[in-house]
């Protein structure tokens, strides 16, 4: 088989989480214009269906699946509604996250303290774990979750939260990966830097392209290859690991 080839997903079900919109959009018809049929969720049931229907013009199968996966239990009801549907579940990207306007610590409630961890940290984990439930019977999958350059730098305008949850992300990625590949299941990460999206907060632009040796930050097609590669079979030698897409900016 070519090397092309590797990269298809024909005949495989994946699942993107918060993918109503933005990178999780993106990511989600990547998979399906590299042969997946996917499952769509997210919290707005309306933007998870508008991205299924986008995947179905393209010939790929896809259900929309309306869920917040911050909630406990969520994640494994989400998962029970892939299978019912998909009856299995190959490839999973964990892409929800929140972030809360840039304000200093002192000024961070405990409200959204627990907003943003349940988010961003707590349900991803849920997730994977319902996740790799799915995947253990049949010896095989690709968990794919989205972290941040965050993870590894301090941002100059203030947020430790967002921050600290994608360091989380970065390290439950390692724990993961070393855990799950006794059953065949590869745990990988995406850290992006800025990039393009409706959730954007404008004030973060000037920063990145201030010390980024690339000058543009990212549109949500620049990590569209980054999710192929690590859901498709050409990656089964990377385990526990993070492709950091940030042009350039982590290493300034």
């Amino acid at each position: 088989m070519g090397i092309l080839e590797r990269f298809r997903l024909d005949g495989k079900k994946a699942l993107v989480t918060g993918a109503g919109r933005g990178i999780g959009q993106a990511l989600a018809v990547a998979l399906a214009e590299a042969g997946a049929d996917v499952a769509v969720n997210d919290l707005d049931g309306r933007t998870a269906e508008a991205t299924a229907a986008a995947i179905r013009k393209l010939g790929r199968a896809a259900t929309a699946i309306q869920a917040d996966v911050s909630e406990i239990g969520a994640g494994q009801r989400l998962v029970d509604a892939v299978l019912a549907d998909f009856g299995r579940l190959d490839i999973a990207v964990n892409n929800v996250g929140v972030a809360i306007p840039i304000k200093d610590s002192t000024d961070v409630t405990p409200a959204e303290w627990e907003w943003l961890f349940n988010a961003n940290l707590r349900g991803t984990f849920f997730c994977a774990q319902a996740e790799a439930r799915a995947m253990i019977p049949h010896g095989y999958g690709k968990i794919i979750n989205l972290a941040s350059i965050c993870g590894h730098v301090v941002w100059p305008e203030w947020q430790s939260l967002y921050s600290v949850s994608k360091a989380g992300v970065i390290h439950l990625t390692r724990c993961l990966g070393a855990e799950f590949i006794r059953h065949g299941i590869r745990v990988n990460a995406i850290s992006p830097g800025v990039t393009r999206t409706p959730e954007l907060f404008e004030q973060v632009v000037p920063v990145f392209l201030s010390r980024a040796p690339i000058d543009r930050i990212a549109g949500v097609a620049d990590i569209q290859g980054a999710v192929v590669y690590l859901a498709s079979e050409v990656s089964d030698f990377m385990v526990g690991q993070e492709l950091v897409l940030d042009g350039g900016y982590t290493l300034m």
